[in-house]
């Protein structure tokens, strides 16, 4: 595979990671606040399969076609800006497993919750996914920073 097709699959990949997870979030925190059941269960059983067909994905496909650039392009892992990307990538990563499992529990506990109110546990996930989710979010921001920018 050639260097131009690598890098644009690595950027779209890198597009529908961070766009399905900040719009994933941006409708379920909403849609949580709100407090109306009905919504919650129908956006928390969608937002576990963008995550399971997108985000699972591509947090795949980044890793290696990352490393398949670097080697094509003869820049090290442990540059600066990309061994700085790779450990906030490792971060965001440890924070989105723990959160696939929450939001598997927030789609289920809404799913059987009463019309009237989501249960506590629920909220307690909500925490936790928030929570997780804040500093993701900012390495992604940061790992898109430095991947233009290459400071250092």
């Amino acid at each position: 595979m050639d260097y131009s097709t690598l890098k644009f699959l690595h950027v779209l990949s890198a597009i529908f990671l961070f766009g399905t997870g900040v719009g994933s979030a941006f409708y379920l925190f909403f849609t949580t606040l709100n407090r109306d059941v009905a919504p919650v269960v129908v956006v928390s059983r969608l937002v576990v399969v963008a995550d399971f067909v997108f985000t699972a994905t591509t947090a795949i496909a980044q890793p290696v076609t990352g490393v398949l650039l670097a080697r094509r392009a003869g820049i090290p892992l442990d540059a600066g800006w990309l061994a700085v990307s790779i450990a906030l990538y490792a971060l965001a990563i440890a924070c989105w497993l723990p959160v696939v499992r929450l939001q598997i529990r927030m789609r289920d506990l809404s799913a059987t919750a009463s019309s009237m109110a989501l249960p506590s546990g629920y909220w307690k996930c909500f925490r936790w996914w928030v929570a997780l989710g804040v500093p993701a979010l900012f390495a992604f921001i940061a790992i898109t920073y430095l991947m233009v920018a290459k400071p250092f």
